[in-house]
């Protein structure tokens, strides 16, 4: 039944691919000469999340807390990782942000094509010269008052708990004297796991937008530490989530 089911949701997916690519290149053509900031394409990103998010009927998604994010206000925005679902799902909040993928995406069909247009930010995580410029190029679109958002896992969980969080989004949110807003999701690894082809059963999904922290709560220059503090909260509080 599983089987069965999935193929039917990856064909929903397809189809919804082949359908709305060709209409997010277009208007991509379109507006190239003048949307700098790849505004436009990003935001058709978010609506086709947010559609794609509600025609799949394997899972209840429930948002909190969404009224803690300030319009206008730029943010370095973090989450946890259990599924590529994630990414799907965080759109569905409709916050303007850069994502910061790991360069292995790009070369993936139509996911590497979406970043290209949208100019998302890339990382090789094992060259240090590429997460010095991954750092750089998020700190311009930061001064721009363009959000970035990256999962501080840099990869996805293999048991739905909170693994090490690594750096990069800390020492970025305390070069620019940024606000961190963190977002904890959970409930996607059970719908389609890491390496996994084959969506589970139904699911209820819980996506929980935290109080943004502010630069001069940080309590700390040191983004190793921060970090920390910050994987601390987020697991103590999924762990509330679930009890």
């Amino acid at each position: 039944m599983d089987i069965l089911k999935s193929i039917i949701i990856w064909l929903i997916g397809i189809a919804f691919i082949l359908i709305f690519f060709p209409l997010t290149f277009i208007i991509w053509l379109l507006v190239l000469p003048f949307d700098k900031h790849r505004t436009v394409v990003h935001w058709l990103l978010i609506y086709q999340s947010l559609i794609l998010s509600y025609i799949i009927p394997i899972w209840k998604i429930k948002v909190e807390g969404r009224d803690k994010v300030v319009k206008g206000m730029t943010y370095v925005v973090i989450s946890n990782h259990q599924s590529i679902l994630d990414i799907l799902l965080i759109n569905s909040l409709r916050l303007r942000y850069k994502w910061i993928s790991k360069t292995e995406n790009m070369k993936v069909p139509f996911l590497g094509w979406y970043l290209r247009m949208a100019d998302y930010l890339t990382v090789d995580r094992g060259n240090p010269d590429s997460k010095e410029k991954m750092i750089a190029d998020a700190y311009l679109c930061l001064r721009k008052g363009i959000s970035v958002m990256i999962f501080p896992e840099g990869t996805r969980s293999v048991d739905r708990e909170i693994g090490f969080f690594k750096r990069g989004a800390f020492q970025l949110a305390i070069s620019a004297k940024t606000p961190i807003l963190p977002v904890l999701i959970d409930g996607t690894g059970g719908v389609l796991p890491k390496h996994g082809l084959r969506f589970g059963g139904f699911h209820k999904i819980t996506i929980r937008i935290f109080n943004p922290v502010m630069p001069e709560s940080f309590g700390t220059d040191n983004c190793d530490l921060l970090a920390l503090n910050f994987h601390k909260m987020m697991s103590d509080e999924l762990a509330r989530l679930r009890n």
